[in-house]
């Protein structure tokens, strides 16, 4: 352990929200049983992760990987700080969420026609009018609404992606009581100068909102774009442990940017956390084992420096 394992003290802090239960996992050939899924999200915020993305309130014939979201809300430990995040889609998996006791609701709104229909059945139109809902029903529950901009830097299905579509998405999302946004980089394809259009585009139709960046490393620029995004003000990250994850309704889409490997680089960088670098890493060799895989992340295998 280093003296920056969990980012210098008194720095500025980044928020990283842990999407290795939920996203890291849902399209691995390995299914996790509901026991190791629940060790992951305690481990995680034994870690210091204090927003976890756990499960997801799919259809679990669509996605077996996810099957006992109640089961794991049930038996996960409730500490003080710490937020277990639901992925609901429809109004079904928004009753299941609020049933399960989730901490938060994180819905994912397409930027295309082309993979909304492929990955939830509808087009972004239709997908909107169901947040819509969603965010209505929410009302009085106390339970906070994020939403996240899938596809929003290209799309495997429609290919490029412009920003003016991705701007009027989330202009709609900006209608909600919608905390939080999101924007997704689904399969990998953006690049730094990409994020820096798009969040100067979008902050101006957020309506102060916080906005939150989701990178995945399929071309090499996920932490590339990570750095780029906090260099525009974004203070929210997702990651995975180990950099598991990718959508099984998208073609050779590849893994999250690592937990750890990202917590290197900010940490690195003068900035806080106050995730451990070492549990991280420990953990993303855990889930690589209970995978029978070698995690795509580096801190597992170089460690951290200096040593």
């Amino acid at each position: 352990m280093t003296r920056h394992d969990r980012g210098p003290e008194g720095a500025e802090h980044v928020e990283i929200v842990e999407v290795g239960p939920r996203d890291g996992l849902q399209n691995e050939a390995t299914t996790l049983s509901v026991e190791e899924r629940i060790e992951m999200i305690d481990r995680a915020a034994d870690a210091g992760a204090r927003r976890i993305e756990a499960v997801s309130f799919v259809n679990p014939k669509r996605v077996p990987q996810m099957a006992g979201a109640e089961e794991i809300m049930a038996g996960v430990r409730r500490a003080p700080g710490v937020s277990h995040i639901g992925l609901v889609l429809n109004r079904r998996g928004l009753d299941r969420a609020v049933a399960a006791g989730v901490s938060e609701v994180n819905v994912a709104v397409p930027a295309t026609d082309g993979f909304c229909v492929r990955n939830q059945g509808c087009t972004v139109e239709e997908m909107l009018d169901a947040l819509a809902g969603i965010d209505a029903a929410l009302a009085g529950t106390g339970i906070p609404l994020s939403v996240t901009v899938s596809t929003a830097f290209g799309c495997p299905f429609d290919g490029e992606v412009g920003p003016e579509r991705v701007v009027e998405v989330v202009r709609r999302i900006a209608d909600t009581a919608a905390v939080e946004i999101a924007l997704a980089d689904t399969i990998g394809v953006g690049v730094p100068g990409q994020v820096r259009d798009l969040l100067g585009r979008v902050a101006e139709v957020a309506g102060g909102r916080a906005l939150r960046c989701h990178f995945h490393n399929t071309r090499n620029t996920g932490y590339a774009n990570a750095l780029a995004a906090v260099e525009e003000g974004v203070r929210v990250l997702d990651s995975s442990v180990g950099g598991f994850g990718g959508c099984p309704f998208a073609p050779a889409a590849t893994g999250n940017i690592a937990t750890e490997d990202l917590l290197y680089m900010l940490h690195r960088s003068g900035l806080h956390t106050g995730v451990s670098l070492s549990e991280a890493a420990a953990l993303g060799e855990w889930t690589g084992g209970l995978l029978g895989k070698q995690p795509p992340a580096y801190l597992g295998r170089a460690g951290g420096f200096p040593a």
